[in-house]
């Protein structure tokens, strides 16, 4: 999978590639441009985590698909009812795709409030900053929990990491217990991204030593690809711990995969028929 990609990348001649990259790198200055004139215009810096905010994050998402060459196919309902939302975590397209079909606020790393233009943008876009490992993660879980209570949605990857999109990582649930407090359900979704040839995608996972200007790079050069997004059933946080949620989210998102997978591509990797057993 990982050839067919590469070699779809590098076929294009340095003209192309330089046609390509201007005219990507035009439309996405276009989109960032908006996005500013969107939190200016409406003011949603004054009140970033507003949940009427959340229909300007939308539209800006959509926006970014486009200049990627991303189209976003949904299976499934996308819920209105406030809920904590978790999804596996393949590359910072994520936001852009996960945004596009959902009306959520993002939690994300700490590190992207200080990316160039986008951490400003995020910010603006009422995005939720945590440090990994540190104490902020209470801090997070509380913040999170007073906005579900105020029917306010929030997403956050809960694998802490990326992955190349063939499988679950490790749930780490702590943030989970957001939503016990606020009695509020949680909403998994999972997503893949698939190649012209009915196979996962791997220019668009953001892993390994690449740099984030390089990948961006790459996804640039990408052809089309398709972005799948599953939602499924709500979990009903009644009755449950952190230990017992995360593990229903953590066996949720390996069979909503692996159920992803079956659907969508033409070769299913090993990790997602074992997920179904």
């Amino acid at each position: 999978m990982k050839e067919n990609s590469a070699a779809q990348t590098s076929s294009l001649n340095p003209i192309s590639k330089l046609f390509l990259y201007g005219r990507k790198l035009s439309a996405g200055l276009g989109v960032v441009s908006e996005g500013f004139y969107l939190v200016a215009r409406h003011g949603l810096y004054k009140d970033p985590n507003n949940a009427n905010n959340t229909r300007y994050v939308q539209y800006f998402c959509r926006q970014l698909c486009k200049v990627f060459n991303l189209e976003v196919e949904v299976h499934g309902a996308i819920p209105r009812e406030p809920a904590l939302w978790v999804s596996n975590h393949i590359s910072w397209l994520d936001i852009a795709v996960l945004g596009s079909g959902a009306r959520v606020f993002f939690l994300a790393k700490a590190e992207i409030e200080k990316w160039p233009v986008f951490g400003k943008l995020a910010k603006a876009g009422g995005t939720l900053f945590i440090k990994r490992g540190s104490g902020d993660s209470i801090k997070i879980r509380e913040q999170i929990a007073h906005f579900l209570k105020q029917d306010i949605p929030v997403l956050f990857f809960p694998e802490a990491t990326t992955s190349d999109g063939t499988r679950i990582k490790k749930v780490h649930g702590r943030i989970l217990g957001a939503a016990i407090e606020a009695q509020r359900p949680v909403q998994v979704c999972v997503i893949c991204y698939v190649n012209q040839q009915g196979e996962l995608d791997m220019v668009a996972p953001f892993i390994g030593e690449t740099s984030f200007v390089d990948h961006i790079k790459n996804v640039l050069e990408m052809p089309k690809v398709t972005a799948h997004l599953l939602t499924l059933p709500m979990i009903d946080t009644e009755g449950h711990t952190v230990e017992s949620l995360t593990a229903t989210v953590q066996r949720e998102m390996n069979m909503g995969l692996a159920q992803l997978h079956q659907r969508v591509l033409h070769t299913v990797p090993a990790t997602s028929n074992r997920a179904l057993i």
